[in-house]
């Protein structure tokens, strides 16, 4: 693999990074309050419809974008309003949002549009677009640092440049806020969190709204950023994947990025491993396998060298008020 290819490899390692590490940090607030979301999925789609729509309609990235964090937290509270309201099963309640994630965006994209459940193709001036940071052109000739600065750090949307920035804001808040003290505490115990007088609904509400912020951004990047519209199904598992990455790095921000980085990483390398064969046998690499490697990475990862990944403990419970 020539110098090209391999920064060709990181560049786009990069770019699909930022929609799993998006979901995976939305996951991570939602999963820290004891709210499991296998729903992101469906927001992640909602919320890339919505943008899709929005920027078709208006010609502006930042309203839809607003319109798709709207609507991740939309379906963010009716996930909240089964899961703790409700005391409903969050594992169903995600599952449900995901399958009419999937059926709704493309048959209102159908009814809409006329262009099999796609929305129409946007201009350059209603998507997000590169950003060159200082210096970026006059440094690209230094050997290494330059390529590096340029081609791999500048030429990024504004999108991307928040999801890494999200990383140690969400770490900051977490581990080093009242706010994410209290978090923690309700996913581990909520019934001393609601002994010393704070509410466990309200903390569960915002950790779930968190998470639909999260997925909505994710889903304003696939449509208006990666690409240049709504197409159905376009999130593509990304979601899941996001959740596989937050075990992975057992509910931890930074590991959440190693994490994503890495399925990225593994998704950025099918495309030049497309066609190819294997050495000394001939055999051409099944694409399958190459897309399914997050999902086998994690399992060998968790049952070899990372050991068991424990999940908070009042996580996936409905928690009940005692009189």
């Amino acid at each position: 693999m020539d110098m090209t290819i391999f920064f060709s490899v990181l560049d786009s390692t990069i770019r699909l990074t930022v929609p799993i590490l998006l979901a995976c940090l939305g996951g991570l607030y939602s999963e820290r309050s004891g709210v499991f979301d296998i729903g992101i999925e469906g927001k992640m789609l909602f919320a890339a419809f919505a943008a899709g729509a929005v920027a078709a309609a208006t010609g502006s990235p930042w309203i839809a974008l607003i319109a798709a964090i709207v609507t991740g937290v939309i379906f963010a509270l009716l996930h909240g309003y089964a899961s703790i309201t409700q005391r409903g099963n969050q594992i169903v309640s995600g599952v449900a949002i995901n399958f009419l994630a999937i059926g709704l965006t493309a048959l209102i994209g159908k009814a809409w549009y006329q262009q099999g459940g796609k929305t129409p193709q946007l201009e350059n001036s209603a998507r997000f677009q590169p950003i060159d940071l200082p210096f970026a052109q006059s440094l690209k000739d230094i050997p290494v640092i330059g390529h590096v600065y340029e081609g791999l750090i500048s030429g990024h949307n504004i999108l991307t440049y928040t999801a890494f920035l999200a990383v140690p804001l969400t770490w900051w808040i977490i581990f080093r806020t009242r706010f994410g003290l209290r978090l923690r505490a309700v996913g581990e115990n909520p019934a001393a969190v609601d002994t010393a007088g704070i509410s466990v609904t309200r903390l569960r509400y915002s950790g779930v709204m968190i998470c639909g912020i999260f997925a909505g951004i994710a889903g304003a990047y696939l449509a208006i950023a990666q690409s240049a519209n709504f197409a159905p199904n376009m999130s593509a598992g990304r979601g899941f994947i996001a959740l596989a990455a937050l075990i992975f790095a057992k509910w931890s921000p930074i590991g959440a990025l190693g994490a994503c980085l890495l399925f990225g990483f593994l998704e950025a390398l099918a495309i030049p491993l497309q066609g190819a064969h294997i050495p000394g046998l001939g055999w051409q690499v099944p694409i399958q396998l190459i897309t399914a490697s997050p999902y086998i990475l994690t399992v060998i990862l968790l049952a070899g060298f990372i050991g068991k990944a424990i999940p908070p403990k009042a996580g996936g419970v409905a928690y009940v008020k005692e009189r």
